[in-house]
């Protein structure tokens, strides 16, 4: 029995000469079957790179959007904090302005009001409850609020540095960004390795890196009252050091978010900043030419 095939002729152009192929229907089946997978395989592996570049299109696309979001979420929160700083120091002036014009009036408590609010007689659960943080209180923390038998300048009363007032307390256009911002402090021109004086007597709090402020030296100064000086190039004392009024604990830089060397300088009540003109103002005595006290350890 004859197979069925295809006769395939090619014939020479010069010599004429005519070859002969036979090609069966089985192997023409297999041809086209081989071709077929192949032209599968190469559609399927097509369709698999469209769709991983169409994702890594869209995945850029989404981590660019997610950039910007975060940018702009860390901008708000920077302007939240400042307008939070401005409210609190606000808040801290009215309270002095308050204080010192006696404006500040309070209701007036009748005599049986002041007995049902505060009878003579503790209750049970007042006694339990006087008993537990007398036996788990911290009474370091009193001591903090007063200032130690040697502090005698307590109040900030001379300037870090001779130098002159090149920014001041409150909003200011921010140097880097070029945008609104809140001033905390004052800077004072002081060229590098200019010796920075504590203000008052009091206690080191912290002597080390801060993030904007560079290297900065906090005093505590008892009553809620700290300073700060911040872009140091130099530390000169340590935290846990007593230091008095006038005293090197550092000397003046450019470290942290600065556009040249100068000395910026801040004081706080209560951990809110407060303008610190007002106590360079009541300066009445120079910059010593030594400190008051001698000891300077690193």
């Amino acid at each position: 029995m004859t197979q069925p095939f295809f006769v395939l002729e090619l014939a020479h152009s010069l010599h004429g000469r005519v070859k002969r192929i036979q090609v069966s229907y089985r192997t023409l089946y297999y041809l086209l079957g081989s071709v077929a997978v192949v032209g599968l395989v190469c559609f399927f592996l097509l369709s698999s790179y469209v769709r991983m570049t169409w994702k890594a299109y869209h995945y850029n696309e989404l981590r660019a959007n997610f950039d910007h979001l975060r940018s702009r979420y860390e901008e708000l929160q920077r302007i939240s904090k400042q307008r939070t700083d401005q409210i609190a120091t606000l808040q801290n002036l009215a309270s002095e302005v308050s204080i010192a014009y006696g404006v500040t009036q309070q209701k007036p408590v009748s005599p049986d009001e002041l007995a049902t609010a505060n009878p003579l007689t503790p209750t049970v659960e007042q006694t339990i409850g006087t008993y537990n943080f007398l036996m788990s209180g911290n009474l370091s923390g009193i001591y903090d609020r007063y200032p130690h038998q040697w502090q005698v300048n307590t109040q900030p009363s001379l300037w870090p540095v001779n130098g002159i007032l090149r920014s001041s307390f409150g909003a200011r256009m921010d140097p880097f960004s070029g945008e609104g911002a809140f001033h905390k402090g004052v800077d004072l021109t002081a060229p590098r390795g200019t010796p920075v004086h504590v203000t008052a007597d009091g206690v080191v709090l912290k002597a080390q890196w801060d993030g904007g402020y560079g290297k900065l030296v906090v005093v505590d100064h008892g009553n809620g009252i700290e300073t700060y000086y911040a872009h140091l190039s130099q530390f000169m004392v340590i935290p846990g050091q007593e230091v008095r009024r006038g005293q090197v604990v550092a000397l003046s830089g450019g470290t942290g978010h600065a556009t040249g060397p100068h000395l910026h300088y801040e004081v706080r009540l209560g951990g809110i900043p407060v303008n610190p003109y007002k106590y360079l103002a009541k300066s009445t005595l120079a910059l010593p030419t030594k400190p008051a006290h001698s000891d300077l350890g690193l």
